[in-house]
């Protein structure tokens, strides 16, 4: 059975016929496709954000409410960069038969670009319960969705892993 690893090595799904160079190529456009979805929800939430501060209410806001909603901006920003660099990665390297390594570092990218929404996601559960209920609640609530995340995400897939190694 083949590793699971981006470095080159054997990636489950492949044909018994395929070679390293259509391996490469098969993983580039499966990251791609992965790519494309997380895209649009970083980009949706961070382009909403980038609009908060024109809001009628933005002022009634206290300065804690201000400082989650900032770090929370900064985080989607943050996550909206790592999620788009593997186009520019592309863009750099077009041509130069760079493929290995852009799997790799766009691997990395998304992988951090999933983690940083997660946060984010959190982050702005947070920011909405503080103001319209309660800190309290926020702080619950925000944990809720990050467990939400790290069960979906990770969890399940893991435990998926562990069941067919049996």
């Amino acid at each position: 059975m083949g590793t699971s690893s981006w470095d080159g090595g054997e990636i489950d799904g492949g044909g018994p016929d395929e070679g390293p160079e259509q391996r490469i190529t098969r993983n580039w456009n499966e990251l791609l496709q992965e790519l494309r979805v997380l895209q649009t929800g970083v980009q949706i939430l961070t382009g909403f954000l980038l609009t908060v501060p024109f809001s009628p209410r933005f002022p009634d806001l206290n300065d804690h409410q201000q400082t989650i909603y900032l770090i929370v901006l900064v985080g989607s920003v943050i996550t909206t960069s790592l999620i788009i660099a593997p186009v520019s990665f592309h863009r750099m390297l077009f041509r130069r038969r760079q493929r290995p390594w852009l799997v790799t570092a766009s691997h990395f990218c998304a992988r951090a670009g999933l983690v940083g929404f997660a946060i984010v996601s959190a982050l702005v559960v947070l920011l909405v319960f503080d103001v319209v209920v309660s800190l309290t609640a926020a702080v619950v609530a925000a944990i809720a969705v990050l467990v939400l995340f790290v069960s979906l995400w990770a969890g399940l897939p893991l435990l998926n892993g562990r069941n067919n190694s049996h």
